[in-house]
């Protein structure tokens, strides 16, 4: 197996919370200095002017981000209006989080049920989130709240005018649900 891959694989799926050099060796399964060569001749490989990311070392961590030098652009796709939209999966990220706030990516994936990384991230660089932190749970990830932007965004002054979120199902929206089902499955029967 080609260890550069693999090690690239892990900085990508971690993303912004990265990985320590420790975590790095155990999910590998190699030493140390294993460990830091791989890290060194992929982040020599990314150094080529054709790369657009490079490895850096953020707290505590080893992480994949994008370098400097390419900014401008980077400015220019956040702030242009077309690519400035936000997708109903990215409005349910944003949601969760405007809830639960202060909330990790982790718990965040584990309510959605899928990744959540790269959406994360689009809403940090539109400036709707922020890291607010690290979290006490094992690895210390990050925590993300709402930010001013989010409120003039929306329209509010304070988190207090979010809409109250209404978990109660009804024996009537049982019975609804149950009947649209039933009523699905006997149409497929009837053609």
């Amino acid at each position: 197996m080609n260890k550069l891959g693999i090690l690239e694989g892990i900085l990508f799926v971690v993303g912004d919370e990265g990985i320590n050099l420790k975590n790095l060796c155990e999910v590998m399964n190699i030493d140390i200095e294993e460990a830091k060569e791989l890290l060194l001749k992929l982040k020599e490989s990314y150094e080529s002017d054709e790369r657009g990311i490079r490895i850096s070392y953020l707290g505590d961590a080893f992480k994949l981000t994008t370098k400097e030098i390419h900014k401008e652009y980077y400015q220019k796709l956040v702030e242009n209006p077309e690519t400035n939209t936000l997708s109903p999966s990215t409005l349910e990220v944003l949601a969760i989080i405007a809830y639960n706030q202060p909330i990790t990516r982790v718990e965040i994936d584990t309510m959605r049920g899928v990744s959540s990384n790269h959406i994360i991230r689009k809403l940090v660089a539109k400036g709707l989130i922020k890291e607010a932190g690290k979290s006490k749970m094992p690895g210390r990830p990050n925590l993300y709240r709402t930010t001013s932007e989010f409120l003039d965004c929306f329209g509010l002054s304070s988190l207090s005018e979010l809409p109250e979120i209404n978990d109660e199902i009804t024996e009537e929206d049982e019975t609804e649900l149950f009947t649209s089902i039933y009523k699905e499955t006997t149409n497929e029967f009837e053609n």
